[in-house]
């Protein structure tokens, strides 16, 4: 698969859920495992594939990155041993952590870190009504492998 066929397939929002490819009653991502079920998608193999369905909520989520010593921590603890590598000059279907504009509607958005996945020159990520595109510096940014 590609990433333009990724960005385009039916994506909701679920936090700690079972992926894209789910049956109806766990499909979904948040913010984090979209960048996970984009890896799944493009080499096989899932880096979240131990955390889905294992939390509900946000606070569960926060829970778990926290524990992991932050968001670029947690990711590269799933990345790295898919064979992932750090980059510094994103490239399509890499896989970041950006800065953006997060919230389940206006009177909650706020900026936050998410996972996110480079789509020309922007990155795409999971928000509650389904994929956006938005350009965004990257604070961390991983080139799976090939």
């Amino acid at each position: 698969m590609n990433i333009h066929e990724f960005i385009h397939m039916p994506h909701r929002f679920r936090w700690g859920g079972a992926g894209p490819w789910a049956p109806d009653a766990t499909r979904g991502d948040d913010c984090m495992t979209f960048a996970a079920s984009w890896c799944f998608c493009a080499i096989g193999i899932d880096p979240a594939a131990d955390l889905r369905g294992t939390y509900r909520t946000r606070e569960a989520a926060h829970a778990l990155l926290e524990r992991a010593g932050g968001h670029a921590a947690f990711m590269a603890a799933h990345l790295d041993p898919v064979g992932a590598r750090r980059v510094q000059h994103p490239q399509d279907g890499d896989i970041g952590l950006c800065r953006m504009l997060a919230g389940d509607d206006e009177t909650t958005a706020a900026i936050a870190l998410v996972g996110v996945v480079r789509f020309g020159p922007a990155w795409a990520a999971i928000a509650p009504h389904g994929v956006v595109v938005r350009r965004s510096e990257h604070i961390a940014c991983w080139r799976l492998p090939v």
